[in-house]
């Protein structure tokens, strides 16, 4: 680094002899005067005047003695000023979720994050996965989590983050509500209520239907887990979900869980990041945090 040749000039300049200065920066003789040698090419001047006793300043010398005096002020304000930055951890991270997770599981974890890093702005943009997805490989979130399997690939990282359980749930007064256990085939001839396609929670409920040979009576799509949910308190139909999503309604007796017998159904929740769009220390903190919580948990 030019800091380092610069260095090495100063202290020559200011031990006023070669020796006195290889010593007093742990370096060779012979290393100390090929950095003065460099500096001397780079400049297409002579810095120092040379003598068996000390060395002394040509007026070339002079000039570069004072700048590289403020020069190295400025490195070392400039040094601290980043420590100081890793240390509080500041600075911005754009970040994008489908649904359930943007609206269930993030706000607590950044409220708890935003708490011992305030320095932290955070954005979240919700969307379904298929929209999280294009916009992190497309660089403009900092990360994104989605729901469901996604590919990782030579420009987009994939960090497994959390399981989340998925159920069937139906309005308090339907037919079904009150059976303690639900056959599969009982879930055929129904009218459910969905998410569009692009949702991970769309293409679980989908895949399920599909292997278990479920036809819909009719159908409802809703671009959002709290339409979804609200349709099915209001008595539309049923619907797979999260139960991030309806756990408060269940506990209240606005819905009630079909209960599959002998089937439990999960996907994962993953956290996605383009390859090519660089980490800063917030967004590398805040995935420390978040790893963490989920191990803990």
């Amino acid at each position: 680094m030019i800091t380092d040749a610069l260095k090495v000039f100063v202290t020559v300049v200011e031990q006023r002899h070669f020796s006195k200065a290889a010593a007093l920066l742990n370096l060779s003789q012979p290393g100390v005067s090929l950095h003065i040698k460099n500096l001397e090419n780079e400049l297409g001047a002579k810095l120092l005047h040379r003598s068996p006793k000390q060395v002394s300043l040509t007026e070339a010398g002079t000039i570069l003695y004072k700048h590289a005096k403020v020069i190295q002020t400025r490195y070392e304000e400039a040094r601290q000023e980043i420590q100081m930055l890793q240390n509080e951890v500041t600075g911005n991270i754009q970040i994008g979720a489908s649904f359930t997770i943007g609206e269930y599981i993030l706000p607590q974890r950044l409220a708890e994050f935003a708490a011992q890093y305030p320095l932290v702005n955070m954005q979240v943009t919700i969307g379904n996965t298929q929209e999280v997805l294009a916009a992190v490989k497309g660089n403009q979130l900092d990360i994104g989590f989605v729901e469901g399997t996604a590919q990782a690939s030579a420009e987009l990282d994939v960090i497994p983050y959390m399981k989340d359980e998925m159920i069937v749930v139906a309005p308090s007064g339907h037919p079904l509500s009150g059976s303690v256990v639900v056959e599969q085939h009982m879930l055929r001839d129904q009218v459910w209520v969905l998410r569009e396609m692009g949702s991970g929670t769309r293409a679980f409920s989908d895949q399920f239907m599909e292997e278990t040979c479920i036809l819909p009576k009719r159908s409802y799509v809703f671009t959002s887990s709290q339409g979804v949910k609200e349709a099915v308190a209001a008595g539309l139909g049923i619907a797979m979900v999260s139960r991030w999503i309806v756990h408060k309604e269940l506990a209240t007796g606005e819905v009630a869980e079909l209960r599959l017998r002998q089937l439990h159904l999960e996907r994962s929740f993953s956290i996605i990041h383009n390859k090519e769009h660089s980490r800063s220390m917030a967004l590398e903190v805040f995935l420390q945090k978040l790893l963490f919580v989920k191990k803990e948990g």
